[in-house]
């Protein structure tokens, strides 16, 4: 147990970054090594970037490139945004970050919860295209004179705060006995700043590379080939270009992790270590297991929790996101079912019962983001389908028809369709603007809207 001290007072937030403990991991297989984890979720910001937004941000300001009530920009997957909205808030700083799309509904609700302004643009364009990321950012940047933009690809700074930072804590903490520093590449300071500092305090000290699958990078540091970049679901890790940054001579072997891989290790790493963690942090953690399970002697082996999963609940910890992702599976029917994004059957969807109140109706729409939900009476029997249309002419109706019961409101004439019938079956369901009622005239199944026949489509190309 640690011995009690007196903590700290700070007097600014941006003074907690940094110095964050490092955790052995205990209940994973880690074949002969030990395996140790840098808690960068713990910064203020709840990732590694605190470090780089401060360090970047306090040398354009030393440079002069910053004024004061100037205009920070840049392009950021979200991790790099919400650390330099953290320092735009506490400095008096505007700042518009440049997202690709792909980017979690959390982090962009971050994002605006501090203040700062959103572009989203397309994540299916390469560097070179006009909606590319970093090259709109650059040019919004170029239009304001009063602009700042970060270029954390381009900015040595990146580098500078990892190798005087991130890389001499993680030595002091390892007592100077690491063998191994296993990281991903976003904008390639992490790696790029831990593994320059490492190598010229221990040049044996492996640096490996983890590397989502589609990612140009993992195929040039082990084959010396360039590729061309595919497409990945974890977010903040991985790229389809060399960050002018990024020094490739650092790493010495690559590990390529496909996303679900990532997604299961990092769910993993929840349920036995107890740490919520990113979706980059489940390529690291796969890449730092596999990594020490191939070792035949002990080695002591560094990773990092480079965020915190808080931003990725709507995602990787969603069964249901998992699920229509194609991630997480259930037993194949070979019929109709098979469609069901909510099996009732199963207990995952949600549903109504006809004696509640249509407000409750309303808050279930909205919680789960859905526009329609089944009414089942307490034998579990199909009474009815209440959708937003529904709730409508009822509240145009009568201004106080929420307080009315769901049964006053529904529709009770239900046309169902058998888990036996044909997809082609559905389209005049959907043509004539229905939800399909999946019923075997005994039991209720649930619902198949034309989003979730789309997803089916998807997943079946």
């Amino acid at each position: 147990m640690p011995t009690a001290t007196t903590a700290p007072v700070y007097s600014s937030i941006l003074d907690t970054i940094g110095n964050t403990p490092l955790l052995k991991i205990q209940r994973l297989d880690t074949g002969p090594c030990e395996l140790f984890a840098k808690l960068e979720n713990l910064n203020p910001g709840q990732s590694i970037k605190d470090r780089i937004a401060l360090t970047m941000i306090a040398a354009a300001e030393r440079e002069g490139r910053l004024r004061p009530g100037g205009r920070i920009i840049e392009a950021t997957a979200g991790n790099t945004g919400i650390a330099l909205a953290l320092i735009a808030a506490v400095k008096g700083y505007r700042l518009t970050v440049v997202m690709p799309d792909k980017m979690s509904e959390e982090k962009m609700a971050h994002l605006r919860a501090m203040g700062a302004e959103v572009v989203l643009t397309r994540s299916d364009v390469e560097k070179g295209h006009p909606e590319y990321y970093q090259d709109m950012a650059e040019r919004m940047a170029a239009k304001d004179a009063n602009s700042f933009y970060v270029n954390q690809f381009g900015n040595s700074n990146n580098v500078k705060a990892h190798f005087e930072g991130t890389g001499p804590e993680i030595w002091e903490q390892m007592g100077g006995r690491i063998d191994a520093f296993v990281a991903g590449v976003g904008s390639g300071g992490t790696i790029a700043g831990v593994g320059a500092f490492l190598k010229a305090h221990n040049p044996s000290c492996e640096i490996v590379l983890a590397d989502p699958v589609g990612s140009i990078l993992a195929p040039l540091v082990n084959e010396g080939k360039t590729v061309k970049p595919g497409s990945w679901l974890v977010e903040g890790i991985g790229e389809d270009f060399v960050p002018p940054i990024l020094d490739l001579k650092v790493v010495d072997s690559a590990i390529a992790v496909s996303d679900a891989e990532a997604f299961a290790s990092v769910r993993e790493l929840l349920r036995a270590e107890g740490i919520l963690a990113g979706s980059s942090v489940g390529v690291l953690m796969h890449a730092a297991l596999t990594y020490c399970r191939r070792q035949r002697e002990p080695k002591r082996v560094v990773t990092l929790i480079c965020d915190s999963g808080a931003k990725y609940l709507s995602k990787m910890y969603n069964d249901f996101w998992m699920r229509d992702q194609g991630f997480l599976g259930r037993t194949p029917t070979g019929d109709l079912r098979d469609l069901i994004a909510r099996r009732h059957d199963l207990c995952e969807d949600f549903v109504l019962q006809p004696t509640v109140p249509l407000a409750i109706a309303i808050r279930r729409m909205r919680l789960f983001g859905v526009s329609q939900l089944a009414v089942l009476d307490a034998n579990d029997t199909l009474v009815g389908i209440m959708d937003e249309s529904d709730v409508l002419l009822a509240l145009a109706q009568r201004p106080n028809a929420a307080d009315a019961t769901v049964a006053e409101h529904m529709v009770t004439r239900v046309e169902t369709i058998a888990p036996s019938k044909p997809i082609g079956d559905l389209f005049p369901i959907f043509r004539a603007d229905r939800v399909a009622v999946v019923h075997d005239g005994s039991r209720f199944y649930g619902l198949i809207t034309k989003i979730d026949l789309i997803n089916h489509l998807r997943k079946q190309g």
